[in-house]
């Protein structure tokens, strides 16, 4: 008999088959002559019933098959008597691959808190919650590479080591391997980068975008999707360490190209994930968030709306709402403004034209002078979900605003030359993964959408 996964057991109509499945026991019931074992493989959030014979297995064969152990099941697979499933499996033989001491055993049937499952993340996958979170975070992975591959993009593996700083923020880790009790010296007493293994002072990236643009302008249409770092010391609900970016990057694209690429990306992810996850998303919206499926319906029911920043900050100033930042030209918008410019619109708002002073250096200039091709995708309850831009093509131009930012000419040097050998209009933008997955399965901490959250004075598991 070949193993199956319970996902596909479920889903079968054909009851009298002999089957083999594998799991984690996630309870145990019964009485002196009959047992019932609810199994998961972590398949699906469904569990299968495996039913044990009193006259097959002894109480103290079944007293090790408890909330946690590890066994396979060989048996018939039966029409169910009871509710809640349609098949069922009349065990013939369990075989214990690991018990689990139901007197130390953290998972029990019963609630846990989310803060309580963060300290157990080497155990939280097994838990409903999380297994439906990590099924849902795989599917939007495939669905992001579907989505770019189907539409010519390729796939471009950028550095994850840097000697730049792609946001000018300067809040990266450092790599070296110098002993750190030891570091050798230059003369002004400054730590001499030449004799690390670089020879240089090198970093964990924050972005893949200039390294993408490089790959734009010879592949045409191209998209990253990897690891990026940020040594930010933030303790919120939506702050990481260590997150997942996605960015392509394409030529010959403009602004509005740009708006209606990731408009059209989120829609798709967003309509993939209710297709592929429902019973995972049911259980979410049950369990979590009732307005969770109904939310992600309607980003994909209408257009986004598409505003200025100029016409958002006098939206802002004219509401009649009083907002804890004030809301005036020339400053960042706050998650608060975010959010009221959602709910206003009734849905997604694309903000485009941002004053050129609080963006980066790279950003495509509008003929005012005051202002940049910039947009920014908000989403309700998320805020901003997608950062993104027209890239400044002009080598002169973009040679300025590096000057005016004082961002080291040296460290991107190879960036500017591009624009001096066949520079074209080019666009692009960033999605952090982990906030679409925030989005999309309806949970509330960032750390609750990735495997091992990576947060300032936490870096177990």
């Amino acid at each position: 008999m070949s193993k199956v996964r319970i996902k596909a057991l479920l889903q079968t109509a054909g009851t009298g088959q002999e089957v083999v499945v594998s799991g984690w026991v996630r309870s145990r019931r019964g009485n002196k002559t009959i047992s019932f074992i609810e199994l998961n493989d972590g398949s699906t959030i469904h569990n299968i019933q495996a039913v044990a014979d009193a006259n097959l297995f002894s109480d103290e064969f079944l007293k090790d098959v408890s909330t946690g152990a590890c066994i396979r099941v060989s048996g018939n697979l039966v029409a169910s008597q009871g509710s809640g499933q349609a098949v069922e499996i009349q065990a013939k033989e369990i075989h214990i691959y690991g018990t689990a001491d139901p007197q130390v055993y953290p998972l029990q049937k019963k609630g846990h808190s989310l803060e309580f499952l963060r300290e157990i993340a080497h155990l939280r996958p097994r838990t409903n919650t999380f297994g439906a979170v990590l099924r849902v975070r795989h599917h939007l992975a495939y669905a992001i590479h579907k989505f770019f591959n189907d539409k010519g993009f390729f796939n471009l593996h950028t550095p994850i080591i840097t000697g730049s700083d792609a946001e000018g923020a300067g809040e990266m880790f450092h790599v070296t391997t110098f002993d750190l009790k030891n570091t050798p010296r230059t003369e002004d007493g400054n730590i001499d980068y030449s004799q690390d293994f670089f020879g240089k002072e090198t970093n964990l990236t924050v972005s893949g975008q200039l390294e993408g643009e490089l790959g734009a302008l010879a592949l045409g249409l191209i998209y990253t999707f990897g690891p990026t770092f940020r040594a930010e010391n933030s303790n919120t609900p939506r702050h990481l360490a260590e997150f997942w970016m996605i960015e392509p990057e394409m030529a010959f694209h403009d602004i509005e190209d740009n708006m209606d690429l990731a408009e059209e990306m989120l829609k798709y992810l967003v309509a993939y994930a209710l297709e592929h996850c429902a019973a995972d998303l049911e259980f979410l919206n049950k369990m979590y968030d009732k307005e969770l499926l109904n939310r992600l319906r309607s980003v994909i029911d209408k257009p986004f709306t598409r505003i200025t920043y100029t016409e958002a900050i006098e939206i802002l100033k004219t509401c009649g709402k009083k907002f804890e930042y004030l809301a005036d030209w020339g400053k960042d918008l706050q998650k608060e403004h975010e959010n009221y410019l959602v709910e206003h619109h009734g849905g997604p708002v694309i903000v485009t034209g941002y004053p050129k002073d609080i963006k980066a250096f790279y950003m495509k200039q509008n003929d005012d002078g005051k202002t940049v091709r910039a947009m920014d995708i908000l989403f309700p309850w998320i805020g901003e979900i997608i950062g993104g831009s027209q890239r400044e093509e002009d080598h002169a131009k973009l040679l300025k605003r590096v000057e005016e930012m004082h961002i080291p000419q040296e460290s991107l040097w190879w960036y500017l030359e591009t624009r001096k050998f066949g520079t074209c209009p080019h666009a692009g933008f960033g999605l952090g993964f982990e906030r679409l997955v925030l989005f999309v399965t309806g949970m509330t901490n960032i750390r609750d959408v990735i495997p091992f959250p990576r947060t300032p004075k936490n870096a177990e598991f």
